[in-house]
């Protein structure tokens, strides 16, 4: 859970029943005793998703040995063009580190909610399928547990991000030096 500028505690995550860049069925609890990177996006983003994994794809390296214990999650906010296939071809050759998460609208809708998440098609006269899918671009951060332990916004400093992710990983305990 997440403080508002309120002071409120603010619900972040849950239960997600998704597809998997390779078409088997994932959720959430096919993740436990791993941190999870979730990083929302869309295959056919000029900008902000490359350089997004990107960065992320560079911390995860400097992480070493400790990467081991995190599974980097790609989750499509255009489920329509984003089918496992295509999610497949565009995180293998360029993104290895991550698994690419499909599904139907109503799924991708509903892990969006749980990650205050937003994301919507834009006209884009440029674009061959006619639109975009302006979205957020923050990076989140799961506990073993399943449990939200915090985010990053975008563009994050890499030197911060490979820091703070290891010092999670490291105390395997979102108790532990806290944000």
């Amino acid at each position: 859970m997440g403080k508002s500028g309120s002071g409120q505690t603010v619900r972040v995550g849950g239960s997600f029943d998704l597809i998997d860049h390779y078409g088997n069925p994932v959720t959430d609890g096919s993740y436990r005793g791993q941190f999870m990177l979730l990083f929302f996006g869309f295959t056919h983003c000029r900008a902000v998703c490359p350089a997004a994994l990107l960065c992320l794809s560079r911390v995860i390296d400097r992480l070493g040995p400790l990467a081991t214990h995190l599974r980097p999650l790609y989750i499509t906010v255009d489920p329509e063009r984003d089918t496992p296939a295509v999610m497949r071809a565009f995180l293998e050759g360029k993104f290895p580190h991550f698994t690419g998460l499909t599904g139907s609208r109503d799924n991708i809708e509903h892990v969006k909610r749980l990650y205050k998440v937003f994301a919507r098609r834009a006209a884009d006269p440029d674009d061959a399928a006619g639109y975009q899918m302006p979205h957020t671009a923050f990076t989140y951060l799961v506990g073993p547990d399943g449990k939200y332990i915090t985010h990053f916004t975008d563009p994050s400093d890499e030197d911060e991000l490979v820091e703070r992710i290891a010092r999670h990983i490291r105390c395997a305990s979102p108790i532990c030096g806290k944000d």
